[in-house]
């Protein structure tokens, strides 16, 4: 009976003891992580778009150093693929952060135009690639733009941060090569400090102060009036 009553002690004494530790382990369970923010419709939308920019230019920076007969065109393809590459290690590592997913290929209008321009050599190449180059890099300062104005994730804002001026330099320089070339500049809206380069052969006509300027006839030239004129001439009177 004695040892009946001892083993109840030392079983009560146990559950006593074990009692703290299994309180104690219940507090410091360790909190679920928190959500992650989803990155909004903005910055996703410019991650993918600027991948596919980046997916575009590597394969069309190839094409140049194949197909080109001008050895400035062959330079920039070259230039052109190795910045886009290293571009786009940080949009795949910001995406990865974020949880978003990127497309594996160019849009269609990236490949149809990468397709036209693989059955071109030499000069018409050259003509054709520094066109499209041109008309690329715009409409991937436009997403630039675009997100440093509206972006949200700090992540994606300072991406098109770094993208910007690397975009800018590209397009500088492909106004040069147009230059040389004697291709048409497209137009370019001026940015925001920016400054905006004439395709070759335009001019700007400033008019005096206080005067109109006069619309040329086609294949005529703007005719500057002198201060408080209009430009338009008043006839005589008949003579009688």
């Amino acid at each position: 009976m004695f040892v009946i009553k001892r083993l109840g002690v030392l079983c009560a004494a146990a559950a006593l003891a074990l009692a703290p530790a299994g309180a104690a382990a219940a507090v410091e369970a360790p909190a679920a992580p928190p959500i992650a923010a989803q990155p909004s419709q903005q910055d996703t939308q410019f991650l993918q778009t600027i991948h596919q920019v980046n997916l575009a230019e590597v394969a069309m920076g190839n094409l140049a150093q194949q197909n080109a007969g001008n050895q400035q065109v062959k330079d920039a393809g070259a230039r052109f693929s190795a910045d886009h590459t290293q571009l786009d290690k940080q949009v795949q590592q910001v995406a990865s952060n974020l949880n978003v997913s990127l497309p594996n290929q160019p849009t269609a209008e990236q490949q149809a135009t990468m397709t036209q321009l693989q059955g071109l050599t030499g000069n018409e190449f050259d003509s054709a690639w520094v066109t499209a180059e041109l008309n690329g890099h715009m409409q991937a300062m436009q997403a630039v733009d675009t997100e440093i104005a509206q972006g949200s994730d700090p992540q994606v804002v300072q991406l098109a941060q770094t993208a910007q001026p690397v975009i800018q330099a590209h397009i500088d320089l492909l106004v040069s090569l147009a230059q040389g070339l004697g291709i048409a500049v497209p137009s370019i809206s001026p940015r925001p400090g920016g400054t905006v380069t004439p395709a070759p052969g335009a001019t700007t006509t400033t008019p005096a102060p206080g005067g109109t300027p006069t619309t040329p006839s086609p294949g005529g030239t703007s005719v500057t009036p002198s201060p408080g004129e209009t430009g338009t001439e008043t006839p005589e009177p008949a003579v009688s």
